[in-house]
């Protein structure tokens, strides 16, 4: 009785004391994992009016601090409440003291309590879990994947198809522009203007402007007068044409000749000597090749033009121009697309030669189910009993209440489902978890009874031919988790129906059934039998399956 009484008082003088303290140390737990966290807790009750400071430390003692969280404020009967919690862990197992802090309210120094805590290490016990063989190397995964290789074959058709336009459209416009200079003259007086136009010499390309000058000047005398002018020197295409125009009876004066020669010796100590004639100077040797040019065509010898020719203006000449450049644009065009289809068509039977069909369909035109294989996989856990369970993407909530008849929901206490596709999708995944209503009178041994998973199934299989599969065929087994979970397997094919299009598919399934006390974990998928990207991702989902003990 009197210990009794000791321990009362103790108790009680501690509750004062704690009531008089204004600093109260406290801590969420005082052993626990290797690098986990330990959450301290100082709280201390001030006036509205004090000023408390909280250290910003990044150690208590040999505990590292990995958080320090913001500080609740509660208001109460005029006075505040101030809490500060520190996050602390230590990665190395042992006992360890978190000493005492000060805590200044309105300048005042206050200590925290030193409190003891303990971090264990991290059991590892071999016995107890399954042991597997050493798998084989496997190749790693590429994160930039194969996608740069069809787009270096993409680009490379489409260069291909760029350079054969190129091509075409260069030689069309060569020989459009021999066709649509008719004459000598006409062609020299175009390139004139086109020479203008760019203003090489007022952009001091005054070296590229006398040469393009000079040899539209040599070409036409070639071309119209017939003497060797671009290869001849200035000395020897003058006397050439002093002798063409004796032989050709052409009225030119010496003047012409003279005009023509000083521009040409211009040129070359232009291109030659690097001289610098001004601008006025260039002008009128411009203006001199222009005068020399046409005298020389006024001066060569008319002869008396066909009657039809004579007839044939020039509305009627630029409509045919019009007309054949219009088809020999139409031309380019056909035949660059019909060279870029080509290609495709080329590297599509290339690679179904040498890498099967399977391939081009799979890489070049795409594979839904692929896609998903070789996608971002996530894991989580879904529902209560939790699966934990690998997918190739999120599964989504899904309501399945209002499936299920009235008097099998009154049995149902708890029911989640999470899905991917519908059931009318290439590839539909679905986790769903059950909890069942017990009857509070009923003994322990008869909540504890496990429920019959091969009845189970078989509602299973019967809501799946209800959502309209046909010519099922079932084939059970035994089915083990890494774990050890012990449940059942059904597996086979059926007939999916399209009630849109009346369209049929084989399809091929797995369902899972574990049984927990008073629920149930159901795993359920199909795909298109043949499908080996779903294959895959059945194997590697199934392999994946983890379960949870059911929380009351």
């Amino acid at each position: 009785m009197k210990k009794q009484l000791y321990l009362l008082l103790l108790l009680l003088s501690t509750a004062v004391f704690a009531q008089q303290k204004q600093v109260v140390t406290s801590i969420d737990t005082i052993k626990n994992k290797i690098g986990a966290e330990f959450k301290l807790s100082i709280k201390t009750t001030v006036d509205t009016s004090s000023k408390v400071i909280f250290p910003k430390l990044k150690n208590f003692g040999a505990l590292e601090v990995i958080q320090s969280y913001p500080i609740d404020t509660v208001k109460m009967a005029g006075r505040y409440e101030l809490i500060k919690k520190y996050g602390l862990t230590q990665f190395d197992s042992g006992r360890y003291v978190i000493p005492s802090i000060k805590i200044f309210i309105d300048s005042k120094p206050f200590l925290t309590d030193s409190l003891l805590v303990e971090v264990a290490n991290v059991q590892v016990d071999t016995l107890k879990q399954k042991m597997f063989d050493i798998k084989d190397i496997a190749p790693a995964d590429n994160p930039i994947g194969d996608w740069w290789k069809y787009l270096l074959i993409v680009a490379l058709i489409i260069g291909i198809g760029a350079f054969i336009y190129w091509y075409i459209k260069k030689r069309q416009e060569k020989k459009l522009l021999e066709e649509i200079y008719k004459t000598p003259i006409e062609k020299a007086t175009s390139l004139l203007d086109t020479l203008e136009k760019k203003e090489l010499w007022q952009k001091g390309e005054v070296k590229a402007y006398y040469s393009e000058l000079t040899d539209i000047a040599r070409n036409y005398i070639e071309e119209a007068i017939e003497i060797p002018a671009m290869e001849s020197t200035t000395s020897e295409l003058i006397q050439g044409l002093r002798a063409a125009s004796v032989k050709k009876k052409m009225t030119l004066s010496q003047e012409i000749i003279e005009n023509l020669e000083r521009v040409l010796k211009q040129a070359d100590l232009v291109k030659f000597a690097k001289s610098k004639p001004l601008d006025f100077e260039i002008t009128e040797d411009r203006n001199k090749i222009q005068k020399a040019i046409l005298t020389l065509d006024n001066s060569i010898p008319v002869e008396v033009p066909v009657e039809e020719d004579v007839l044939l203006n020039e509305v009627q000449r630029q409509k045919q121009i019009q007309i054949q450049l219009r088809k020999q644009r139409n031309k380019r065009i056909v035949t660059a697309v019909a060279s870029v289809v080509f290609l495709l068509a080329a590297t599509t039977t290339f690679f179904i030669v040498t890498k099967g069909f399977s391939y081009v369909k799979d890489n070049i035109i795409g594979h839904p189910t692929k896609e998903l294989l070789e996608g971002e996989w996530v894991k989580s856990d879904y529902g209560n009993p939790g699966v934990i369970i690998e997918t190739p993407k999120v599964l989504k909530r899904v309501d399945l209440t209002k499936t299920l008849p009235k008097d099998g929901m009154a049995l149902i206490k708890e029911m989640q489902s999470f899905a991917y596709g519908s059931a009318l999708d290439p590839f539909y995944l679905m986790v769903s978890t059950l909890k069942f209503k017990q009857d509070p009178s009923a003994s322990e041994q008869a909540k504890q009874t496990q429920i019959d998973l091969a009845k189970s199934m078989d509602g299973v299989l019967q809501s799946m031919e209800a959502q309209g599969a046909q010519n099922m065929i079932v084939k059970q087994e035994d089915f083990e988790t890494k774990e050890g979970v012990k449940g059942i397997k059904a597996y086979g094919t059926f007939s999916q129906i399209n009630g849109g299009n009346k369209s049929s598919a084989k399809m091929y399934y797995e369902a899972l059934l574990f049984s927990q006390e008073g629920g149930l974990q159901q795993i359920l998928l199909f795909h298109e039998e043949g499908d080996t990207y779903a294959n895959e991702i059945s194997e590697r989902v199934l392999n994946s399956v983890e379960l949870k003990q059911a929380s009351k």
